[in-house]
């Protein structure tokens, strides 16, 4: 099994993080921050792999660092599991429709962190929920993850529609970029010999 435990402790933020890229969706996660739980949610049940993670956080402030930072140990444990990259697919897309929504997500694992987001959430607020958060923990994510990651939103008006199609097809881009591919499964996918 491909896992990780990422545990990150500052003065905003205490995190623990467990990934398992092999499994089979199941979640667990708990942040304080409801509609970020939900999309943690979609995240690990669409990529399959199996995540929980805790999160105590600075909320009285907002949940800016909450999210950002549960981003940054997310990428962290990914880049961890995946290992020496030998044997993955490497790359995943997705065009994922939801109701009036639809997002076309790609992405690269390749160490070179790196976000084009072209995703306009026409409300400030989902719920309680800031939606600029949604663009930071994906910044975070790309940044630690050593993720080349493009999401862009091709319709939609519903802010919680669209917001929820990008984690889903990131979700299911990640699933298949950690894939190990049958016809390499003893090779690093990349000319250069390393990722």
């Amino acid at each position: 099994m491909r896992t990780s435990q990422i545990t990150r402790k500052t003065a905003e933020t205490e995190i623990d993080v467990t990934v398992a890229l092999d499994g089979t969706g199941q979640y667990d996660n708990e942040t304080g921050v409801g509609f970020f739980d939900h999309m943690l949610d979609q995240l690990a049940r669409h990529s399959l792999i199996d995540m929980k993670i805790r999160c105590s956080g600075d909320l009285h402030i907002d949940d800016h660092h909450t999210v950002e930072d549960v981003g940054i140990a997310l990428g962290q444990a990914l880049r961890d599991a995946v290992g020496d990259k030998k044997g993955i697919t490497r790359y995943g897309a997705c065009l994922l429709p939801m109701d009036d929504a639809l997002v076309r997500a790609a992405l690269d694992l390749s160490g070179r962190p790196f976000l084009v987001w072209n995703v306009d959430l026409p409300t400030p607020k989902i719920g309680t929920f800031d939606t600029e958060l949604v663009r930071e923990f994906f910044q975070a994510l790309s940044t630690h993850g050593g993720i080349t990651l493009h999401v862009d939103a091709l319709h939609g008006f519903n802010s919680h529609h669209i917001a929820e199609a990008a984690f889903k097809a990131v979700a299911r881009a990640l699933r298949d970029a950690v894939e190990t591919d049958p016809r390499k499964a003893d090779a690093i996918p990349s000319t250069k010999g390393a990722l």
